[in-house]
């Protein structure tokens, strides 16, 4: 079974901080556990967080916790095989039919579509609606997001709201540079 351990840092002009992660192929799926610790302009943070995704590289289940300025929050949620996406209180109804789950403040889970995306020639490219998780408010909005094959370990990435950004891979699909955000460390 695979696993792997892995360390990035901040790379942003107005914050900086560390993450690390851990990726395990379990016989039901994949687990994924990140911290991350960030200080910016307006305070320290950190959050974690664990993914659960079938051998589809789906996620099927997400829970995470914040502290910063803002006090603490928490976050449970899981979606069920028609895209539906499930919390506490109920259906989540606006992120029907995101297939994934993006944690703001890692590149670890840009992972989990490229690695689907994997058999994708140079130039292809796939849009879909995922649940993007700001850190560390843990809110959770619907966001458009691209992911552009560029070469063998090389991805153009993007959104309405952040920009587009060049992201490289390892053999494993893990990120070791997002332009402007994160450079693997280990």
């Amino acid at each position: 079974m695979f696993g792997k351990t892995v360390a990035w840092r901040r790379l942003g002009p107005d914050d900086e901080g560390h993450s690390v992660a851990r990726i395990e192929e379990r016989p039901e799926g994949w687990w994924t556990l990140g911290e991350e610790v960030l200080l910016a302009p307006e305070g320290a943070s950190g959050c974690r967080f664990e993914v659960e995704l079938g051998m589809d590289w789906l996620p099927t289940r997400v829970t995470a916790a914040s502290v910063g300025a803002h006090g603490t929050a928490r976050l449970s949620m899981w979606r069920d095989a028609s895209a539906h996406w499930f919390g506490p209180d109920g259906e989540i109804a606006e992120l029907s039919g995101c297939l994934d789950v993006d944690i703001a403040a890692t590149p670890l889970t840009n992972t989990y579509p490229i690695r689907r995306y994997a058999a994708m020639a140079a130039g292809e490219f796939r849009t879909a609606p995922v649940a993007w998780v700001e850190v560390p408010s843990l809110r959770v909005e619907r966001v458009e997001q691209t992911y552009t094959r560029v070469g063998r370990t090389e991805w153009r990435y993007g959104d309405p709201q952040h920009g587009t950004f060049r992201i490289t891979v390892d053999d494993d699909g893990l990120v070791v540079d997002y332009e402007d955000f994160a450079q693997r460390i280990s």
